[in-house]
């Protein structure tokens, strides 16, 4: 049985998660991305990183705030077809 630990530094970590060095000493300070401390020297568990890239998956239908509501054809909202009032914006 192999149970040999893979090592990642920063930079190799960093890159694997399409971040930057800042972002990923701060999920390290935070305590969201386990890492180990040699003397001077940071170094993280290959698995550990694949584990963090597992627990940031972000669920269907959980980024409703960030975009707005799809706007359908007047006769799906109940209303009449002149009721477009957002193609002129007034400007003072």
């Amino acid at each position: 049985m192999n149970d040999a630990i893979t090592w990642l530094n920063t930079k190799e970590a960093a890159e694997r998660l399409g971040i930057t060095l800042r972002s990923l000493y701060r999920f390290i300070d935070e305590g969201d991305l386990v890492a180990y401390k040699f003397g001077r020297v940071i170094r993280l568990q290959e698995a550990d990183v694949e584990r963090f890239i597992d627990e940031s998956r972000i669920p269907p239908g959980s980024l409703e705030h960030l975009y707005p509501e799809l706007k359908g054809s007047p006769r799906d909202r109940g209303e009449s077809d002149n009721a477009d009032t957002g193609s002129a914006a007034s400007s003072g």
